[in-house]
Formats: structure tokens, C-alpha cells, sequence
């Protein structure tokens, strides 16, 4: 087996109140108005064609399988504001 690493990074525009929370384990995501929580994280995309719809994989077993090969994720959240 051999090691990929992958290195994600988003710059959005948002609105105003979307805020920061941490986590128990130190970790952050994003509060959203409404009460919920927003987390943005590898989620695996299939297709049979590169160049047509990607999505997400209906079967759990596979999504199981890729997301067993993580071996860490670290996602980090900064509002920038001038």
C-alpha cells in the first residue's frame, strides 16, 4: 500500500452569521443560523465518466472502505475580515 496525501482548502463567501464552534475533542465547524452544525470534510465522489455528474456512493460498504483509509483528517476554519 502506498501513502496519498490530499490537502483541501476553501475560500467561500458566506453569510454574516455563520459563526465558529469548537468541538469536544478541540476540533471546530460551523454554526449556522438555524441550529445546526456545518462540517465540511472528505466525502468521496464517484463517476464513470470523469467528465460527466459526479456523486456520492449509495452503497455503504464502499463509502466504509475509502473513508477506512484515512488515516487523519485536520480541517481548519478562518474568518477573514479586512
Amino acid at each position: 500500500m502506498k501513502k496519498l496525501n490530499i490537502t483541501i482548502q476553501l475560500e467561500m463567501s458566506v453569510p454574516d452569521d455563520w459563526d465558529l464552534a469548537e468541538t469536544s475533542d478541540g476540533g471546530q465547524v460551523i454554526s449556522l443560523p438555524n441550529g445546526q452544525f456545518l462540517d465540511l470534510a472528505i466525502e468521496p465522489l464517484f463517476a464513470n465518466d470523469p467528465e460527466e455528474t459526479w456523486s456520492s456512493t449509495e452503497d455503504e460498504d464502499t463509502l466504509n472502505d475509502i473513508l477506512d483509509m484515512v488515516e487523519s483528517e485536520e480541517v481548519t476554519y478562518t474568518f477573514v475580515t479586512h
